[in-house]
């Protein structure tokens, strides 16, 4: 029964795409496609919700070694149902949401080939997290990389996007190749691909299974180095950017963490990496969020460093904190990219100094809000409750380690402050003008963005007294206790973020960035350091085919040359004395058969004659070997 989870949304996307296009492009089909969108998406959170209660299980006998399996676990409990959760609203809007920008004065596109390809992203990610093996794990894998590349496609025709798309799929198709590593040195050691059977793997293939396990899914999360590709997926649409940073993409790869958990935290150099990868993560996100100008890559920033506090939080100990801070960062960010996205639509770009819209959407900006400050960790929403767990969760290893993570969650209030204030701020008049020129948002992305900031306030329940202890009970997970030190400070930056977030915009008064702000915006010159490394690998590799152009070739062609002449010397010299030679040879046999006919006269007296002679000839012979 476990395998309706996946399959409905993924046998319902192609439905979709074929029935929705007879739909017309009106409201009333918009509403009957989004209506579509949401069944499935509803319908496969019901399933799942069944699912954990009811204790479903599936398997697959694909071969004697091969069996295809799915199951429930805690974690995979938790992921099954909040993807669709997160999904449904999405496709609400992705239903209305135009597929080409106001400010390309195109044509609206029908957004039936979006909402499709968002059900079947959907599926694959539900494949994903109720894998019991690598066989499934990989897949489903596959599934959400193919899903992801079509989606940041989807609007081909725009310059660049198809390069961006496949710059994105390459980066995370390089990381992949770790998963299959980890799932070989899996049946190396226990002749089987299953995650029950991981416990047996041990010595030197356990650690090749860690360092392939960390490397698919550090790509996935897009850990530095893997960051700027978040950047590309952006050229995606906005319901697609929501949906892959919030629920599905991006999060695959902390479910892997999660999931592996036990195996992982075996090797003992997995903690230091996992807290290193994370902090660094963290704090590079953090100060690109805190440069950029565009909003979407200001929260594809901001995504990158929260899964890097997620990251942080697995090494040290407790994947329980990460498990809910992905929870509580899946609403608001979800928010927060439909939020952007109704922005650009009134203003035709996705510059923060562009839109400052807070008087003309008042609505949109007060949703805005609740996300902005549960990103930022203010008290009482929910994502400050897990990020405070995550403070903790450093301070267990050591206590400079909380106060850096307290400093990366400061980079958090003053990036997400300074969105809010630039995107929801007030403007200027001329701008407000501008702005109501242009079409806006319609009643359903509005909906959409209000039920996800609803989800983020009913989260700030987890601050109620006992919450926390029960939650922990329920997923079998522990949670590490509170220092009051620890919380101070990591309050008190908090508050210093905020204030210098507000003070940062104030002096925001240019829409033009510097080149080294631009820079340092772009991760750092990370992409531009790459773009080198790059460049140099392939001038290297020129020079090496210049030099077995000049050398290792050389003696080929001069062996062809050589070979070519002997070839021309023949058919000049050669054939005429190989044929008068091979003429004289015959002659002389001809001679030779001649003479030797003659003794063949038939008279025995003849015969007689020869071997008598022959007799005399051996006895000659004999009598001189004898003398001498």
């Amino acid at each position: 029964m476990l395998w309706f989870v996946p399959l409905l949304p993924l046998l319902a996307a192609p439905v979709i795409h074929g029935v929705g296009k007879r739909w017309l492009g009106d409201d009333r089909g918009r509403a009957a496609l989004a209506l579509a969108g949401v069944a499935i998406t509803v319908a496969t959170l019901l399933l799942a919700s069944v699912a954990v209660t009811a204790d479903w299980g599936g398997t697959y006998r694909w071969s004697s070694l091969i069996v295809l399996s799915i199951g429930m676990t805690p974690a995979s409990a938790v992921f099954a149902i909040v993807v669709p959760l997160i999904a449904a609203p999405i496709i609400v809007y992705s239903a209305y949401h135009e597929a080409s920008s106001v400010s390309d004065g195109g044509t609206a596109r029908s957004p039936v080939g979006l909402v499709a390809l968002l059900t079947a992203f959907v599926g694959a990610m539900e494949l994903l997290v109720l894998a019991e093996d690598f066989v499934t794990l990989l897949i489903a894998w596959e599934l959400v990389g193919a899903c992801s590349w079509a989606l940041i496609a989807h609007e081909w025709q725009k310059t660049g996007n198809l390069r961006d798309a496949a710059w994105a799929f390459l980066v995370t198709r390089f990381g992949d190749l770790g998963l299959y590593i980890a799932a070989a040195a899996a049946f190396a050691g226990t002749g089987s691909f299953a995650f029950d059977e991981l416990s047996r793997l041990d010595g030197w293939l356990l650690d090749v299974f860690v360092a392939g396990a960390v490397l698919a899914a550090a790509a996935k999360s897009a850990q530095v180095p893997f960051s700027p590709w978040l950047f590309a997926a952006m050229s995606g649409p906005t319901p697609v950017s929501a949906l892959l940073h919030a629920a599905t993409m991006v999060a695959a790869g902390i479910y892997l963490v999660i999931r592996l958990h036990t195996e992982l935290s075996a090797v003992a150099w997995f903690a230091p990496v996992a807290i290193t990868l994370g902090l660094a993560t963290a704090l590079a996100g953090g100060v690109v969020a805190c440069l950029q100008g565009h909003a979407k890559k200001l929260l594809a920033a901001s995504t990158s460093a929260q899964y890097g506090l997620m990251w942080l939080a697995a090494g040290a100990g407790f994947p329980g904190v990460a498990l809910v801070h992905f929870v509580t960062h899946a609403f608001t960010k979800a928010a927060l990219f439909l939020a952007a996205g109704v922005a650009e639509r009134h203003v035709g770009s996705y510059s923060l100094n562009a839109m400052r819209l807070g008087r003309l959407l008042p609505g949109v900006a007060a949703a805005a809000m609740v996300a902005s400050l549960a990103l930022a960790g203010v008290v009482p929403l929910s994502a400050a409750w897990s990020k405070e767990q995550i403070v903790t969760a450093a301070g267990h290893q050591a206590s400079w380690l909380a106060v850096i993570v307290a400093v990366a969650a400061g980079l958090s209030a003053l990036y997400a402050t300074r969105f809010q204030l630039l995107a929801f701020g007030r403007g200027r008049h001329d701008r407000m003008s501008e702005a109501v020129s242009r079409p806006g948002h319609s009643r359903a992305e509005a909906v959409a963005l209000y039920l996800l900031a609803a989800g983020t306030l009913a989260l700030s329940i987890l601050w109620w007294p006992g919450v926390g202890n029960g939650l922990a009970d329920l997923l079998s997970v522990h949670f590490p206790k509170t220092k009051l030190w620890e919380l101070i400070v990591s309050l008190l930056l908090v508050a210093l973020g905020v204030g210098l977030g507000a003070w940062a915009v104030r002096r925001e008064v240019s829409r033009q960035q510097s080149d080294k702000r631009a820079a340092m915006a772009d991760w750092l010159g990370l992409p531009t350091l790459t773009a080198r490394g790059a460049d140099a690998v392939m001038m290297f590799s020129h020079g090496l085919a210049r030099f077995d152009d000049r050398a290792v070739d050389a003696g080929i062609r001069g062996s062809a040359r050589f070979g070519a002449w002997l070839a021309r010397l023949g058919e000049r010299r050669g054939e005429g004395a190989f044929d008068g030679a091979t003429n004289q040879l015959a002659k002389g046999i001809d001679w030779a058969g001649q003479v030797a006919r003659r003794a063949h006269t038939g008279q025995m007296h003849h015969y007689y004659t020869g071997i008598a002679a022959g007799l005399a000839a051996i006895l000659i012979i004999l009598s001189i070997g004898v003398l001498l």
